[in-house]
């Protein structure tokens, strides 16, 4: 049977360490993920403006009737395209927001267990029926 007196706790550093390593590779991951929606959102602006530009010119030479009619589909499928780029860059904007707010958080967190082992040694560190606070 074990004893009780042999159990030895982590050095906190050790455990300190290991937070900072993973607060770390999140941070890394959230930067990464917040630059990949970065660069499709841009690369789809870009193709969004262009989509627009080339209904606007095929509508406006459609009624000035230099276009035939015929191209109307053309008209509702770039349409369509534009209506399906504002979706996902709303979407795209959404989720860049929450990486600008989740962010924040991990400090909060790796911070806060900190700013809690704290806590936890002061209230140990008191004499017996010294209460708290």
């Amino acid at each position: 049977m074990a004893s009780i007196f042999g159990f030895r706790s982590r050095d906190p550093a050790r455990d300190r360490q290991a937070d900072i390593s993973r607060l770390d590779r999140l941070a890394r991951l959230f930067e990464q993920i917040a630059a990949e929606i970065e660069a499709e959102r841009a690369g789809l602006e870009s193709r969004y403006r262009k989509t627009a530009t080339n209904a606007a010119f095929l509508v406006e030479a459609m009624e000035n009737g230099s276009a035939s009619d015929k191209r109307s589909s053309e008209v509702s499928a770039l349409t369509k395209s534009i209506l399906d780029c504002e979706r996902r860059i709303a979407a795209l904007s959404r989720q860049n927001g929450m990486m600008r707010e989740l962010r924040p958080s991990l400090d909060m967190v790796f911070d806060g267990d900190e700013a809690s082992d704290s806590a936890r040694a002061v209230e140990f560190a008191k004499p017996a029926g010294a209460g708290r606070g």
